[in-house]
């Protein structure tokens, strides 16, 4: 058996983290989306914040993540502005977007987080595959790990308003850096 402090293998096992708290790196955690308008991709970032519990058994595990919806970065003051207005994420009456697993369940091909994603007040059930990458630990203490995710959201939780420039979908991409909570 392979044993890296907090990442637990056995022989023929992909890698898990250990049982405890984790939380989430805010100044290296991000959610990042495109979505196409007018045959250009536009990207953004929004940065994350929260706590990961594992438990044993795994798929008791839970993970609470927010981002304030005011930080939307895209590289533009003015696409910034439109998107944290009341036209689409409206930041000022909803400041956060969050996310609350239900479970944690290894599949063939990983991980999945099952869950609830909350925009503008209103959950939307949430599948996200999972990939765990283990970073390099310092003596005495466990590695920072990153566990990155993709999906698509339907633009119409963001915004009711009827664009039709804007796709019919927005991938999101999440990359969640934890440290020990110790």
């Amino acid at each position: 058996m392979t044993t890296t402090p907090g990442i637990q293998l056995k022989p023929d096992e992909r890698q898990r983290l250990a049982a405890g708290r984790w939380r989430v790196d805010a100044a290296q955690s991000h959610a990042w989306f495109a979505a196409p308008v007018i045959g250009r991709l536009i990207r953004g970032r929004l940065p994350l914040s929260g706590e990961v519990l594992i438990t044993d058994p795994v798929g008791n595990s839970s993970a609470w993540l927010t981002a304030a919806t005011s930080a939307v970065s895209t590289g533009s003051p003015e696409l910034d502005e439109l998107l944290t207005g009341p036209g689409f994420l409206d930041a000022a009456a909803f400041p956060e977007i969050s996310f609350r697993s239900d479970a944690l369940a290894r599949v063939p091909t990983g991980w999945r987080a099952l869950g609830r994603l909350q925009v503008k007040g209103t959950e939307h059930e949430l599948a996200c595959q999972l990939a765990l990458h283990v970073g390099d630990s310092r003596p005495g203490q466990l590695p920072s790990v990153t566990i990155a995710s993709s999906w698509v959201i339907d633009p119409e939780w963001v915004t009711r308003h009827r664009i039709a420039a804007l796709g019919h979908r927005v991938m999101m991409t999440c990359s969640c850096v934890l440290q020990p909570d110790c």
